[in-house]
């Protein structure tokens, strides 16, 4: 296919088979809506939620409320692994082949299969730049039990923790509960250990609960963390580049529910977002320089969120997570704080692909690909 080679060619990745495939589309829109086309040939590739890579020329709003998929003009296509193609592979009906070389990747993928270093592996052996963490960020930060583990190693501060898989759990289950009773006590959470957004999340206040949490979370995964309860204010900072990371001040989130559920997330607009977080210019101060080395112990490069508790009683900060690829929906945290610190959407999408061309410049230079 031919290119206007006065412009950037950028593949937008958006959808993809993880519980999160709604928001993915959203917050697919919002780079679409803010890459003017004099400086971008934006190329839309949208995954379904069974796995089907479709080219597709969708509005913001056919991707947004899942029409696209329906789209007469869609095209079956592949992104190649093989680097003479540095690009996608089209696959129409009428059986011919075509390829188009592409400059940049943005895989708009929230969760699992996209944001968990499975697309960002792929991607690496193509040899195309891509916006955000490399692989083994990606997948650290997606295991929570991973991801605790190197907070511990990098003397990050977080709540008493512990994991079994699905296998210690059913082996001996009521061992396991002894055990997470006697380290982390009632309330606890019970997490997936690779999951995004609170899905499968439940806080438990008793051992009937904490068995009923245990069934909920592994339909989710075969490995879940639990967490003690902090009674603190979530608060979050966005993070970008690397070396050195600049990481804006937190923004707090009033949650409309006892905790901060998917559906409050992204469906029902109850929670509200606060920037800057009710907090101390010293707390503050605190929880963004705790946020840069967070960001920076697990490997992180691009963008990335970091979401912390500040416990009320004693005012210690707590890491909870890192979201490699957070939320660009009208109503997500990390794009409200880039444009308080002064760098508005458009600016800041400029940022993360001129981010991830010299980082894959660099790459070339040392020859590592």
């Amino acid at each position: 296919m031919e290119q206007n080679n006065s412009r950037m060619t950028v593949v937008l990745l958006f959808g993809g088979l993880s519980s999160e495939h709604e928001v993915s589309r959203v917050s697919a829109g919002t780079f679409a809506d803010n890459m003017p086309a004099a400086q971008y040939e934006i190329v839309k590739v949208g995954v379904t939620k069974d796995g089907r890579w479709l080219s597709t020329g969708a509005s913001t709003a056919q991707m947004a409320d899942g029409s696209w998929e329906a789209l007469p003009g869609n095209c079956p296509c592949i992104l190649s692994p093989d680097r003479s193609v540095h690009g996608l592979v089209y696959l129409p009906a009428d059986g011919s082949v075509k390829t188009q070389r592409v400059d940049v990747v943005i895989p708009v993928f929230h969760g699992l299969w996209g944001e968990d270093g499975t697309v960002q592996g792929l991607l690496k052996l193509a040899g195309i730049p891509f916006v955000g963490c490399d692989v083994l960020a990606s997948a650290a930060c997606m295991d929570k039990a991973v991801a605790c583990a190197l907070f511990e190693a990098a003397g990050v501060p977080h709540c008493p923790w512990a994991s079994f898989t699905q296998y210690q759990l059913e082996s001996d289950l009521d061992s396991c509960c002894e055990q997470l009773e006697y380290k982390l006590g009632y309330p606890m959470f019970v997490k997936p250990a690779n999951a995004g957004s609170s899905v499968g999340i439940t806080k438990v206040m008793d051992r009937y609960g904490l068995r009923t949490g245990i069934e909920l979370a592994l339909r989710e995964d075969t490995k879940l963390v639990f967490e003690a309860a902090v009674d603190g204010q979530e608060v979050e900072c966005a993070v970008l580049g690397s070396d050195p990371a600049l990481a804006t001040c937190p923004g707090e989130i009033l949650a409309g529910a006892e905790f901060y559920t998917y559906d409050d997330k992204y469906k029902n607009g109850v929670s509200q977002v606060v920037i800057p977080a009710r907090l101390s210019e010293e707390k503050q101060a605190e929880v963004s320089a705790l946020a840069r080395k967070a960001y920076t112990a697990l490997g992180c490069e691009g963008l990335a969120r970091c979401d912390f508790f500040v416990e009320k009683t004693t005012g210690r900060v707590l890491i909870n997570e890192i979201n490699t690829f957070p939320g660009f929906t009208p109503i997500s945290m990390y794009p409200k704080l880039m444009e308080h610190t002064g760098l508005p959407v458009p600016e800041l999408i400029d940022e993360l692909i001129a981010l991830a061309m010299d980082r894959a410049a660099r790459a070339k230079e040392k020859n590592h690909g």
